[in-house]
């Protein structure tokens, strides 16, 4: 008897290499960039992104605000808290900042809530509660630039757009050989060009998810998967063993350092004093503990707010926190128990706490990690 014929197994990346010669001979007039990407999207690409189910203009609009500086492991579980508390854009607009920036906490880059809020109103007010389905209109509303208009009209419309995030600048930059740093208004120019070459005529919403998903999955940063990749045989970077190198660094710059007093004031029911924040500059409009650039400024604003003395409080260990363009330490000390001058009040934006009610409040992530820590 002749031994049974067995089928040979095919691996993953068999698969992917498989299905783009199909995808290149079946869209023959296509461009092969975007038929080997979408090949590739449709075996490995993501699909399950809580964003994706429903996808409704609003919620995509949501994804690509949080997706700005963050990635998805990062911004899939407030994007399902966020929706849960405001679900549309009516309800984001009929909310208060407070409560944007409360279900913001702990994301980072508050301007892009700020932003969030101020243009679901705009729409409210212009566009009869809702996106407008145009890229001019849609980039004259706050922090929606031409990159991220486009990724909002191509997932919720299908419409045919070009996008340049991170993600795509990385890719093109590779697999097209363009030295120098993308951020470089010629660079941009040059990589905005080619991405509006290369799109296809159909499918558009998931040539979108299918260019960032290959930059952050496989053409990352460092380490780049490029055995996987369905570019890899064309791709300029690969071939001329340039991968490392492209795209071309930002160049390097020393960031400057600042030092802040931080004043923990709690009061004998273990209330926490916080205070608000100026509705401009860092941490614009959060909730965070009273601060002073030097102790003789936070002696000062003690003087004036609080009864006690100064010299009383504990010095606790520097916190250390970067923003995008400077280092920040800050330098915590803590009093109890404490009370305000007869002459101060709570108001708005100075007010006692309860613990129970932090979770609610916009607070900068280091400022919420030091006063939950007690």
């Amino acid at each position: 008897m002749k031994p049974r014929a067995t089928k040979p197994r095919t691996s993953k990346t068999a698969a992917v290499a498989a299905a783009s010669k199909t995808a290149d001979s079946a869209n023959a007039g296509d461009d092969a960039y975007a038929s080997r990407l979408l090949a590739w999207f449709d075996v490995s690409g993501r699909h399950d992104l809580p964003w994706q189910h429903p996808r409704t203009p609003y919620r995509v609009w949501l994804s690509e605000i949080m997706l700005q500086q963050t990635q998805v492991k990062t911004a899939a579980p407030f994007f399902e808290r966020f929706v849960e508390t405001l679900p549309t854009l009516p309800s984001l607009a009929a909310a208060s900042l407070d409560t944007v920036l409360g279900l913001w906490s702990g994301l980072g880059y508050y301007a892009r809530a700020r932003n969030l809020h101020a243009t679901a109103k705009l729409c409210v007010e212009r566009h009869g509660g809702d996106l407008p389905r145009d890229i001019d209109a849609l980039t004259a509303l706050p922090g929606i630039g031409r990159s991220t208009a486009a990724a909002i009209l191509s997932q919720a419309w299908d419409d045919r757009h070009a996008i340049l995030d991170g993600n795509v600048k990385r890719v093109l930059s590779r697999y097209h050989g363009i030295a120098g740093y993308p951020g470089l208004p010629a660079i941009e120019r040059r990589l905005w060009a080619l991405a509006e070459s290369h799109l296809p005529h159909a499918r558009m919403t998931d040539y979108t998810q299918a260019q960032m998903d290959l930059g952050a999955t496989l053409c990352t940063r460092s380490d780049p998967s490029c055995i996987l990749c369905p570019l890899q045989h064309d791709c300029v970077a690969r071939i001329e063993g340039r991968v490392a190198e492209l795209p071309t660094p930002k160049p390097g710059k020393v960031a400057p350092q600042r030092h802040a007093q931080v004043l923990w004031l709690l009061d004998r029911n273990n209330r926490v004093l916080l205070q608000r924040r100026p509705p401009a500059g860092i941490w614009a409009s959060l909730w965070t503990l009273p601060q002073s650039d030097d102790e003789d400024g936070a002696a000062h604003w003690f003087a004036a707010h609080v009864s006690g003395e100064f010299g009383d409080g504990e010095e606790l260990a520097p916190i250390a926190h970067a923003f995008s363009h400077y280092k920040l330490e800050l330098q915590p000390r803590r009093w109890r128990p404490v009370a305000l001058r007869d002459s101060v009040r709570d108001n708005d934006d100075l007010r006692w706490f309860e613990r129970a009610e932090l979770a609610a409040l916009g607070i900068p992530a280091p400022i919420r990690k030091l006063i939950e820590s007690l």
